[in-house]
């Protein structure tokens, strides 16, 4: 055979080869994308990160979540509070010891969601003790939570010497809306995370309707529409160190599906009412309980752009920009940034 003829034998079954080649590529499954890809995120809530009461108030957030991003392809390291720790706001330890303990045998059903992820996916938790974690250990503050990890815990157990890409904050089991924001752990935590120059999202979903039980659809729905929310702002470029976004999700379970979000601001009203029962000569019981609405109590909510009637009226997604500025009118908001943010939240935002 002429050498000629060699040649055009070879390329014809080298072409033949590629043919089969790419018939075998397009039957095959396309690779799922993961848009999250290379993100470093740390993860905390005011929850804890026990996960063990059948209301699933104690963290089970946290942990749907982290389910969701690592989906997503985001390399997420949890430190958490070692105990609830709802209510907390800001609140820091000023003395003390820190310590971390890694927990070994995650809750049944995320055992193997973050498997591959560089860092490993490490779930701590934080106490407030100079030895080992124990039942009785009081717990870390959110805040000391990511305060440690920022300037020290991520870089000694993660590798992560320059820091995290986000801080995501929740879920937190029950809504983060009006007056008890300031309350908020989920809230604190994310608001200290931008003050160290990391942007944060703040994450809640609202129970059911006896508003204590968490179910777990609800924290479904909302933590796989947060890695799509946190997905589209990173491709904008919208994940700011200047503000954390407050996210709150609405309950599902009785059949109304959640609205698309919509841009809020944080309303002036109550949820949630602290009473103080005379308990003796000197003592008052702490009594905590659901607002009534009666026209004119002071639960009453009085802006329409409010949180609250976004999500617990009208049942849509409510996603509000907050700051750890408390003097009122220092600073002078980037209006081009937060109208981006607007526009994307009330425009191009993932739908549920």
């Amino acid at each position: 055979m002429r050498p000629a003829a060699r040649k055009t034998l070879a390329a014809a079954a080298a072409a033949a080869a590629l043919a089969g080649s790419a018939t075998a590529s397009a039957a095959e499954p396309a690779a799922r994308p993961r848009p999250l890809a290379g993100l470093r995120v740390l993860l905390t809530n005011d929850d804890s990160m026990q996960a063990a009461k059948a209301s699933h108030s104690d963290g089970l957030g946290l942990y749907e979540v982290r389910r969701a991003l690592c989906a997503a392809g985001a390399d997420v390291v949890v430190m958490a509070p070692w105990r609830e720790q709802s209510g907390k706001g800001t609140a820091v330890s000023n003395t003390g010891t820190l310590t971390l303990s890694r927990r070994a045998d995650l809750p049944a059903g995320y055992r193997d969601d973050c498997a591959g992820a560089p860092s490993g996916a490490p779930v701590y938790g934080v106490c407030l003790a100079a030895g080992p974690c124990g039942p009785d250990s009081p717990s870390a503050t959110p805040v000391d939570t990511v305060k440690l990890a920022l300037r020290a815990g991520l870089a000694a157990k993660a590798g992560w010497t320059d820091g995290p890409d986000l801080v995501v904050t929740g879920i937190n089991s029950g809504p983060n809306v009006s007056a008890q924001v300031s309350d908020s752990g989920t809230v604190g935590a994310a608001l200290a995370a931008v003050e160290e120059g990391v942007p944060a999202v703040a994450l809640s979903s609202a129970g059911d309707d006896s508003g204590a039980s968490f179910p777990t659809a609800d924290y479904r729905a909302a933590a796989d529409h947060a890695a799509r929310l946190l997905a589209g702002l990173r491709d904008r470029h919208l994940l700011s160190t200047r503000l954390a976004l407050k996210v709150d999700y609405p309950d599902i379970t009785a059949g109304r599906p959640a609205g698309p979000a919509r841009w809020t601001t944080v309303g002036r009203g109550r949820e949630v009412w602290h009473a103080y029962e005379p308990a003796g000569a000197d003592s008052f019981a702490v009594t905590l309980g659901l607002c009534e609405h009666l026209p004119g109590d002071p639960c009453t909510e009085t802006d329409p752009d409010a949180d609250a009637l976004a999500l617990l009226r009208d049942g849509r997604i409510s996603v509000t920009p907050v700051t750890p500025d408390r003097t009122y009118g220092v600073r002078t908001a980037d209006p081009q940034e937060l109208n981006r943010l607007r526009h994307y939240i009330d425009h191009e935002a993932p739908r549920p």
